[in-house]
């Protein structure tokens, strides 16, 4: 396992040096294709936006938003339930600006400096710079393909386990698309009661399942309630990104430390968000399985592509992202990614970004039209770079 702390951690230009080759790109007149960044290109429901517009126009709403309206917390009530066949009481629910948000903060009320918490790698980045604002030390846990990237906890020595003092998971998993089972969290339970460790379970994902397999919660398991909280976004689900609404539900008493916390230092959700949230929430559905399969054609598309001209990408099993392994005959996946910019025009996020664990993967994001990721694998297959090392 590697340690790491707030101000000792390898820093890392890979953003920069894409970030520059993008702008040199474009300013070239390069009709760059750009999979790098997770945001949904499908539209929110049509109710949705009317419900934020129509909350907008009441002046009250302008107000400091210092609770979570009762609307909001019964449609995370109603749909935690019909989803996941989870119960919360109203005391297990709390608005949060965004996931990235809320696990930025949600370390600070339980660990101080010096404190140790366990994170994936590869992983996502906000999963180790929120603690380490703490002043924690940082654990990360490694994730192994040879184990389908999901986290065997005989992998975490016992005297690093029974030092920390909370464990951060996420299936489905950005940036693998790893999906974890029931045996996996009623193990993840075991582990957690035998540690006295808290578990925070970043569930974006679970209704970006492919193959028709259903994403699960961490707190449909038995136990679970009694170890952790899982945070839930809209982002994805309803392409409410820009909207930054998610919420923290579970254990009661951390769910209540975490809003004391919060209240210092945030007033809340704009109530019209909030009317927009739970619009969704309670609203017609059908855009759940609309995005699903959205992503799924986008994934055949790019996965099938890109086998069919000899680079062996799996299928991702969800999120809305690939996890490729670079192709054979480059030193890294930012070799790699440089030279399909400057040959291909296309851009995708280096491995390394997410985690030692990361390098010789990159990570393509499903944001373009099936028509668009079949112009990607056309691109590749005319540049010439699988061939650098035989691979065709």
């Amino acid at each position: 396992m590697q340690f790491i702390k707030f101000g000792n951690q390898t820093e890392s230009n890979i953003f920069n040096q894409l970030d520059e080759k993008k702008r040199e790109l474009i300013e070239r007149g390069v009709d760059v294709i750009n999979l790098s960044i997770g945001t949904p290109d499908f539209k929110p429901d049509d109710f949705v936006m009317q419900a934020v517009a129509d909350a907008a126009k009441n002046p009250d709403n302008y107000k400091y938003s210092m609770y979570d309206t009762d609307e909001l917390n019964t449609a995370v009530q109603d749909w935690y339930l019909r989803r996941y066949n989870v119960k919360l009481d109203k005391e297990q629910i709390m608005s949060v600006c965004g996931s990235q948000e809320g696990i930025a903060h949600v370390a600070f009320p339980f660990v101080k400096e010096g404190d140790l918490v366990l994170a994936p790698d590869p992983g996502y980045p906000i999963f180790t710079f929120g603690p380490m604002m703490t002043g924690a030390e940082l654990g990360l846990y490694p994730l192994y393909p040879e184990k389908n990237w999901i986290l065997d906890f005989n992998d975490i020595p016992e005297d690093v386990a029974n030092r920390a003092k909370i464990i951060i998971v996420s299936y489905p998993n950005n940036p693998t698309t790893a999906l974890a089972d029931v045996e996996f969290y009623q193990n993840l339970i075991k582990f957690a009661k035998k540690h006295n460790i808290m578990v925070i379970h970043d569930n974006a994902y679970s209704d970006l399942v492919m193959d028709g397999k259903k994403g699960l919660s961490f707190l449909s398991i038995d136990g679970a309630m009694d170890v952790g909280i899982e945070f839930n976004s809209l982002s994805k689900t309803y392409n409410l990104t820009g909207m930054r609404v998610s919420f923290a539900v579970g254990n009661k008493k951390m769910i209540e430390k975490f809003r004391a916390f919060r209240s210092q230092i945030d007033y809340g959700m704009f109530y019209p968000v909030q009317a927009g949230a739970a619009a969704a929430l309670n609203g017609n559905q059908d855009i759940v399985e609309r995005n699903r399969m959205g992503y799924q054609a986008r994934r055949d598309a790019l996965c099938g592509g890109l086998r069919s001209i000899g680079w062996d990408v799996e299928d991702s099993k969800g999120t809305m992202f690939v996890w490729a392994k670079i192709p054979e005959g480059y030193s890294s996946s930012v070799e790699f990614i440089l030279e399909m910019m400057d040959k291909a025009g296309v851009v995708a996020v280096a491995g390394d970004s997410f985690g030692q664990m990361g390098k010789g993967y990159i990570r393509f994001a499903l944001v373009v039209p099936p028509e668009r990721m079949k112009e990607v694998v056309k691109r590749i297959d005319e540049s010439g770079i699988l061939k650098k090392g035989g691979n065709k």
